[in-house]
């Protein structure tokens, strides 16, 4: 079984070529889904980052309110490290569990799609990385159209995470997500042949 690790900055397309390998056989482990279940409410995570930020990030039903911790550790990325050096140890313990699971299950391929992979130094932990990427004018395109953010907060997110060239820097697969969707499809279809011709090497 491969683990690729399929990164790259915010609105650069990893989710979409995610969904095109998954439907080409990859088990795929979206590193902000489980994000989500790590600090759902009750949970050792949840309580580490009440504490660490307050209360104020929790909404009526005491779950944690992305939209507003994203508000505060997008703008500081001493508030961002520390959210993840609170975080990642359970997030590690829950991809642990699922990559064992696909073991079981004979997947080929797992994807694990995680925005902040190259930033947490888990390069090592994947067989590849993969990263995606796309001019800075159509990442503010994609991000006005999916996510209603204004250009300011789009950049303020950009400016946030690693540049493309530095993630560019540690990848094993580079792939240009500007074009159509098949366009970009017939690309993914071409890296994954590509990709199970090495595995069987």
């Amino acid at each position: 079984m491969r683990v690729i690790g399929l990164t790259g900055g915010i609105g650069s397309g990893k989710s979409t070529v995610a969904q095109f390998l998954g439907e080409l056989g990859a088990a795929v482990i979206d590193l902000d889904r489980v994000g989500h279940e790590a600090i759902k409410p009750g949970t050792e995570a949840w309580q580490g980052v009440v504490n660490a930020f307050g209360k104020g990030i929790l909404d009526v039903n005491g779950e944690i309110d992305r939209s507003r911790l994203a508000e505060v550790v997008f703008k500081d990325k001493a508030a961002l490290r520390r959210l993840n050096h609170i975080v990642h140890p359970f997030i590690d313990n829950l991809v642990r569990a699922r990559l064992e699971e696909y073991r079981r299950q004979n997947y080929p391929v797992v994807v694990l799609e995680a925005a902040a992979m190259l930033e947490a130094g888990r390069a090592g932990d994947v067989d590849e990385v993969w990263v995606t990427v796309a001019p800075e004018d159509a990442v503010l395109e994609r991000l006005a159209e999916r996510s209603g953010y204004s250009e300011e907060e789009s950049r303020a997110r950009i400016r946030s995470q690693l540049s493309s060239d530095e993630r560019v820097k540690q990848a094993d697969v580079v792939i240009d997500t500007t074009g159509t969707l098949q366009e970009l499809k017939a690309r993914v279809v071409v890296l994954w042949h590509q990709l199970i011709a090495r595995s069987d090497s």
